[in-house]
């Protein structure tokens, strides 16, 4: 559940040559995911700055605000603590950094994510410096390593488990003839069992903001693609969606599938079928070389053939990593080469109001050989037909 710590030197070395090749003296990130990457040790943000700093000659430091030096040392960050007392304090932060290394950085790099206010503080803090933006670390993350791959494999496991437990949920209900549970009653649920299945199964579980989870939708709220479960039921005749993912060693995959509660009617099944033929389509084309727009496209256009293009309201996919959702975009007006390693959401769908939305996504893997499913649960319309 957690990377091996002879993970982070070869990853210290790979930021360091690519810093050479930029020119920079040194690199540091405020976001969490990237602190994460560099060092293993996963928090809580807020507004205590928790910073990575890689310099080119000389240790890794991980700056944490004393609240947290105890925390960091439990996960055995990969680098050296520097501790502040507090924030803002006497003393900011961003000083206490800078007093601690032997020397000034002539040039240094800092996220594309780093707000313009921690700039201005990195600016009074480090006299002489100049910074620059760099996307060092976020060119890195974008193709996952063996052990990173490894990560995602298990997670994708669980997720499936999490959508096989969520249809099984709601089967029981239907043929024991009980009220179906609520989209809330749903989502907790199959969050539950997640995370009881984590912990029954591993020793030591890396925890972030959101370890298992989801959203759960039916009927007409479905048609609304990122709406919160609420209090409506779900109801026969009607599709119900199970959005669900979880993180492994801080590594997410998402498994996505639509249900349907009784035979399938016409207008269900045609929407389905489209919905299942693009997925289909567009996973085939997340091959290396391919640019994300192209396979966007390729994916899209499935549905725009079948005379539904007023019903789509996102693009294909996404990177997947430390993060839901991260670079690359699997959409338009992203002209990313698709390379091995890179870990993406196949995720096309149709929204009909007033009806219903149909999404079918699973977490793909890009490969030499071509995609790899990392989630597998059955998308053939017998396999999410609930009561038929």
């Amino acid at each position: 559940m957690r990377l091996q710590p002879s993970f982070f030197p070869a990853l210290h070395e790979r930021v360091r040559a690519a810093l050479d090749a930029a020119g920079l003296d040194a690199l540091l990130l405020d976001d969490p995911l990237d602190v994460a990457y560099l060092t293993g040790f996963f928090h809580f943000p807020n507004e205590r700055p928790v910073v990575a700093y890689v310099p080119l000659d000389g240790p890794v430091l991980l700056l944490v605000p004393d609240l947290e030096r105890e925390y960091a040392a439990d996960q055995r960050a990969a680098a050296e603590l520097v501790v502040y007392p507090e924030f803002p304090g006497e003393r900011s932060p961003w000083r206490v950094l800078a007093d601690a290394l032997p020397a000034l950085p002539a040039r240094a790099g800092h996220a594309p994510s780093t707000s313009v206010g921690r700039v201005a503080a990195l600016g009074a803090a480090f006299p002489g410096t100049t910074w620059v933006t760099s996307d060092i670390v976020g060119t890195l993350r974008l193709r996952k390593t063996p052990e990173e791959i490894a990560l995602h494999t298990e997670a994708a496991r669980i997720a499936d488990a999490m959508l096989a437990e969520g249809a099984r949920l709601v089967a029981s209900a239907v043929a024991e003839g009980t009220e179906l549970p609520t989209e809330t009653e749903l989502a907790g649920h199959v969050t539950r069992y997640g995370a009881a299945l984590m912990y029954a199964e591993h020793d030591e579980v890396v925890v972030v903001p959101m370890l298992t989870g989801g959203l759960v939708y039916g009927g007409p709220n479905s048609a609304q693609p990122h709406r919160l479960p609420g209090g409506d039921r779900l109801r026969p005749g009607e599709p119900f969606m199970l959005s669900l993912g979880c993180a492994v060693g801080g590594r997410f995959v998402e498994s996505e599938r639509t249900f349907l509660l009784g035979a399938p009617t016409r207008e269900q099944r045609r929407y389905y079928e489209v919905v299942r033929e693009a997925q289909q389509v567009g996973t085939e084309a997340l091959r290396p070389g391919t640019r994300c727009a192209d396979a966007n496209r390729a994916c899209l256009d499935v549905i725009r053939r079948a005379g539904l293009e007023e019903y789509l309201r996102h693009r294909q996919g996404h990177g997947i990593g430390l993060g839901f959702h991260e670079p690359p975009w699997v959409a338009d007006g992203d002209d990313t080469e698709l390379a091995p390693g890179m870990v993406l959401s196949s995720e096309p769908g149709v929204y009909v109001p007033g009806h219903a939305g149909y999404r079918i996504s699973d977490t793909v893997l890009v490969t030499d050989d071509g995609p790899r499913r990392l989630t597998s649960f059955p998308r053939d319309l017998t396999d999410i037909v609930i009561g038929a």
